[in-house]
């Protein structure tokens, strides 16, 4: 049998409990752009290379997440600005690691449906 080999993320699907909650944290605190909506209550956002599709859960083995890691310039500065804007924040942005020469970022924090999201970033070591 062939290997598989899977090269990137293409879409994540992101349970859901207030769609248009949610729509309005992905498009306005994370500034995503927004792609297009479907029928029953589907949203869908680019985030680089990968589309997000939010969705109510589809029974109650869907209802939970898993913790999606967002690429930032900047975890710090990306914690503190949701911050001010009232987005609930689980772990302030800390230096996990460095890794060939970069100071590895990550702050957690969550979206409008109690989700955790991960914000990291790489920066030349200090």
């Amino acid at each position: 049998m062939p290997a598989v080999h899977v090269n990137k993320l293409m879409q994540v699907a992101v349970p859901v409990e207030d769609p248009a909650r949610a729509k309005a944290f992905y498009a306005d605190m994370l500034g995503l752009p927004h792609l297009f909506d479907a029928p029953p209550g589907l949203s869908f956002f680019q985030c680089g290379e990968t589309r997000l599709m939010l969705s109510r859960p589809e029974g109650p083995d869907t209802a939970g997440s898993s913790i999606l890691y967002y690429g930032v310039s900047d975890a710090r500065e990306a914690c503190a600005a949701l911050a001010e804007r009232g987005v609930t924040v689980e772990e302030a942005a800390r230096l996990i690691a460095r890794v060939d020469g970069k100071d590895v970022w990550l702050a957690i924090v969550r979206d409008s449906e109690g989700n955790l999201l991960g914000l990291m970033s790489e920066q030349a070591a200090a």
